[in-house]
């Protein structure tokens, strides 16, 4: 697996900084920059190696609000986007630190976790931000509001024209990237769900308890759970929530999307 490049994804608003980005983490123009918006059309795909492991970035076109796309090319190019998101193990969502997320960066970020990729947000041309702590503090309060799916998605500031933290977002990238491929053993699962359900029990149906069976993780990259249970159905998103978020605390899973797959268990007794 390790042999195989990590592809990256590197997406945002127009004129955000992608390609300014891709040419600093390749360290040579690459890919064609400039202040206006719009210049990059096609995905662009470069493989590249850091430190000891390989990656293929795909520098994208900017993404803007559905009304604004009117031009043939511009829808092509959005598609472009959203296929390399798919096909992305890692995206970096890249913002301007002097609009930081704006609706549209939250509803691609929205994107990006409903695809079960790894997220990291890059707040760029930080360099030219007055009040730092006030702003890095107004986005950590939005992401909080508004992608609260998925806590503590990793924020890194940097400068891709100044070619600064650029180290610190790779980081980032690989530890959270760690993360989306780790696996839970089914005996430890079980273990944790009856300690969980003991805890907290699941409410009732029509007066009689939904038993919680069995649990396995049966994917990763994201982690992906099933859990057997003897009413499914009647299971409430709050509850389901309980145990995501318990999972997260118990086996340090944080910032990566959790997939929780109700299952009903068969009764014994029914030939």
């Amino acid at each position: 697996e390790e042999a195989k490049p990590i592809r990256i994804a590197i997406v945002g608003r127009p004129n955000a900084g992608k390609s300014t980005l891709m040419n600093a983490l390749l360290q040579e123009d690459r890919v064609i920059t400039g202040p206006e918006a719009g210049l990059t059309r096609d995905s662009i795909a470069v493989d590249w190696t850091w430190g000891e492991r390989k990656f293929r970035l795909v520098d994208t076109a900017g993404l803007r609000k559905k009304a604004r796309i009117e031009h043939k090319l511009e829808k092509m190019a959005v598609e472009d986007t959203l296929r390399a998101i798919r096909l992305s193990q890692i995206v970096f969502l890249l913002v301007d630190s002097e609009k930081p997320m704006e609706k549209q960066d939250l509803q691609i970020a929205d994107l990006v976790i409903r695809e079960g990729r790894v997220l990291i947000i890059g707040i760029n041309k930080w360099d030219v931000v007055k009040n730092k702590s006030e702003t890095l503090t107004a986005i950590k309060e939005i992401l909080s509001e508004s992608l609260a799916q998925i806590p503590d998605i990793p924020l890194v500031t940097l400068s891709a024209l100044r070619e600064q933290n650029l180290d610190k977002l790779m980081e980032v990238a690989l530890e959270t990237y760690k993360t989306w491929n780790k696996r839970v053993s089914t005996g430890q699962l079980n273990r944790w769900l009856a300690a969980r359900t003991s805890q907290h029990p699941p409410p009732l149906v029509n007066a009689r308890p939904n038993r919680m069976r069995f649990m396995t993780q049966i994917n990763v990259r994201p982690p992906t759970f099933a859990l057997w249970a003897s009413k499914p159905d009647d299971l409430p998103e709050t509850y389901k929530r309980y145990l995501i978020k318990s999972l997260r605390k118990d086996y340090d899973l944080p910032a990566v999307p959790i997939r929780l797959m109700m299952r009903k268990s068969k009764n014994p007794y029914v030939d």
